[in-house]
């Protein structure tokens, strides 16, 4: 997108300012579709600092993440957890990962996060 959709910068600026990692969303950025729950720039910057010091090999990595975030009005990413790349019947990782998303990047997007089952 050449310019950020409003509604969807709307979307993040809520998450940002309750502080909360409830919101579920779905984006197709770059051709990928990304799903999964929202959270704070925050929280998301502390849970990858939490895996990165637990890593034998990115330990020294942590740091960066654990820096004060500058305050952008209004935000310009999407944080995602717990989220998945979806490809074919399957969304990678099967675990979730951490994902942060460009919102001038997003070509379309709905709420709700979507799962694959066998059944």
């Amino acid at each position: 997108m050449s310019k950020p959709d409003e509604l969807l910068v709307d979307v993040a600026a809520l998450v940002e300012s309750g502080h909360s990692n409830q919101m579920s969303l779905t984006v197709v950025t770059g051709g990928a579709v990304i799903t999964g729950r929202l959270a704070p720039e925050a929280v998301w910057r502390q849970r990858v600092a939490e895996v990165l010091t637990d890593s034998s090999r990115l330990g020294e990595f942590s740091a960066m993440f654990t820096a004060t975030t500058r305050e952008e009005a209004p935000p310009a990413y999407l944080h995602f957890h717990m989220a998945r790349i979806l490809q074919g019947a399957v969304g990678i990782p099967e675990t979730g990962g951490m994902y942060r998303v460009s919102i001038a990047e997003v070509s379309a997007w709905t709420v709700g996060d979507f799962s694959y089952s066998d059944h």
